[in-house]
């Protein structure tokens, strides 16, 4: 179950289109380097379009037992989540599942003005589960809206932490305020059929017994299944019922 959620990101950010552009590579990367130095954090920023990060470990890295400064041919950095306890590493991506999706009807400007703020508990050098802060952020995206730049930062919580469970907060940080994805809001990315058509392909249905099933024609079930795959933002059924399952909408 841990990896179901970051499989679900996976397929939904890596599967958007992006336009041709100029590159915003080395400006994003000096702003990785900037926060790693100044807040001793990690920082991983990962570049969605070519499927690539780039980790860069402050001062806090080696006290995590991290002294990393690499390239990866990956939006995950594996060695980084393999510290996370399991439980915190779900909500996390969980967490960032549903900030993508808040995010996504926004203008590409009042996206940089929310983050996803946590805590949760990674092994430390000495093996042992401490609390850490990580912050989530979309730093630039493409002129057609998909996201383009993420950048993850972990470093040691400002002040004293209670208790031992995942914590996490989008938050806009031009008001202040603090923000809880809305079910109410992510319910609706479907529609009642949509969701009803979605519950059958997950049970293994084809759309000939879909079809029968609710009275309709072939065609109108693969417009269902065209319909739920961009509203999902995923290019097949099964990362579709991945990803609807995961923000509970079946």
């Amino acid at each position: 179950m841990v990896n179901n959620n970051q499989n679900i990101l996976n397929d939904t950010l890596l599967t958007q289109t992006f336009s041709q552009q100029d590159s915003p590579l080395a400006q994003c990367q000096l702003v990785a380097k900037v926060y790693a130095g100044i807040e001793n954090a990690v920082c991983v920023l990962s570049d969605l379009k070519a499927n690539k990060s780039y980790i860069y470990a402050g001062a806090a890295g080696a006290a995590l037992g991290l002294q990393i400064e690499t390239e990866i041919d990956s939006i995950w950095e594996e060695g980084l989540f393999n510290r996370i306890r399991p439980d915190d590493l779900q909500a996390k991506h969980a967490m960032e599942l549903q900030f993508f999706h808040m995010l996504k009807d926004l203008p590409n400007q009042e996206r940089y003005d929310y983050y996803v703020n946590s805590i949760l508990h990674m092994r430390n050098a000495q093996e042992e589960y401490v609390p850490v802060q990580h912050r989530m952020f979309y730093i630039r995206s493409a002129d057609n809206g998909s996201v383009w730049m993420a950048l993850c930062l972990y470093n040691f919580p400002p002040q004293q932490v209670e208790g031992t469970a995942y914590f996490g907060r989008i938050v806009n940080s031009r008001t202040g305020q603090l923000l809880v994805p809305d079910q109410q809001q992510i319910n609706s990315i479907l529609s009642e059929r949509e969701k009803e058509v979605l519950r059958m392909i997950r049970g293994g249905s084809s759309s000939k017994e879909i079809a029968a099933r609710f009275s309709i024609s072939v065609y109108t079930v693969n417009r269902h299944r065209q319909n739920i795959l961009q509203k999902l933002h995923v290019n097949n059924s099964m990362a579709a019922c991945r990803i609807a399952s995961a923000i509970h909408l079946l």
